[in-house]
């Protein structure tokens, strides 16, 4: 009972206390890939990551060999990685991340891998204007958290505020990726705590002319309104929505058809939507 008293105190101190956290490279042998290293943040609330072969094969199933991916919301880079070995050298997946704190080791992830990967990260986040943004985080050392100001539900208990970069993505993508690399553009992931609908409406244009795969998640916070709000955005884009569990390969092969009716039916869930 003493230790698990001390555990929780230790906890409750690491969360009200600020610190900059490094990372550690750890080295994974993937069939089909060889030696892939990964730069895991040293944060306590940070869980561990690994690389294998079947979360790359699940993007492989998305996107063709070469394609270019948007990671919105791509912290320390777990799933930027996965990405950019799906698509390859020749390939390119671009990972907004606006905290300057996990942006260092998303940096680092972008430079590891550098014979089979092209990662290219952006410490913003995506917003509708560019400027500047409070968003919310878990712990005074920011290890979870978004522009949860935006959502309806205010009791996220994301007490520490950070300022962040936001630039508008349609003008980023217009002005700073290649034309050839956007013509490419086969999937744009957004994982933005309950902020992923406004996101959508931000590159809808984007969307619209390039027509990507898209991952979003339903966020536990959002209510009724913006649950059917983020369904009816991407619908009335032309989407088909589908519930997946998890991100291995098999999937993609089990993904539901999501119908508004649907988006109570469960408190949390990842969404992929492919267009019509």
């Amino acid at each position: 009972m003493a230790n698990f008293i001390s555990r929780k105190l230790e906890k409750l101190k690491q969360k009200k206390t600020f610190a900059e956290y490094g990372y550690e490279v750890n080295a994974f042998h993937v069939d089909g890939f060889g030696k892939v290293e990964y730069a895991q943040w040293q944060h306590p609330f940070e869980k561990p990551k690994t690389i294998n072969a079947s979360s790359i094969e699940y993007y492989q199933k998305l996107v063709s060999p070469g394609a270019t991916i948007v990671d919105i919301g791509a912290h320390t880079g777990d799933t930027t990685v996965l990405m950019a070995l799906a698509v390859g050298k020749v390939g390119l997946v671009i990972g907004f991340e606006p905290n300057r704190y996990v942006y260092k080791v998303l940096k680092a992830n972008s430079e590891l891998n550098a014979k089979l990967t092209n990662i290219e990260p952006v410490c913003a986040a995506a917003t509708e204007e560019n400027g500047t943004f409070k968003f919310n985080y878990s712990d005074a050392s920011f290890c979870n958290g978004g522009f949860l100001s935006q959502i309806e539900n205010q009791n996220h208990k994301h007490d520490y505020t950070l300022e962040v970069l936001g630039i508008n993505f349609e003008e980023y993508a217009e002005n700073s990726i290649d034309p050839v690399a956007l013509d490419k553009l086969e999937l744009v992931k957004i994982d933005a705590e309950g902020y992923d609908k406004e996101i959508i409406k931000s590159i809808s244009q984007l969307l619209k002319s390039k027509r990507p795969k898209l991952m979003v998640e339903c966020y536990k916070k959002l209510n009724n309104e913006e649950r059917a709000e983020l369904w009816t955005v991407v619908d009335e884009l032309g989407y088909d929505l589908f519930k997946i569990d998890g991100f291995e390969a098999s999937s993609i092969d089990e993904k539901v058809k999501l119908e508004l009716r649907n988006m109570n039916d469960e408190k949390h869930f990842e969404i992929l939507a492919i267009p019509r």
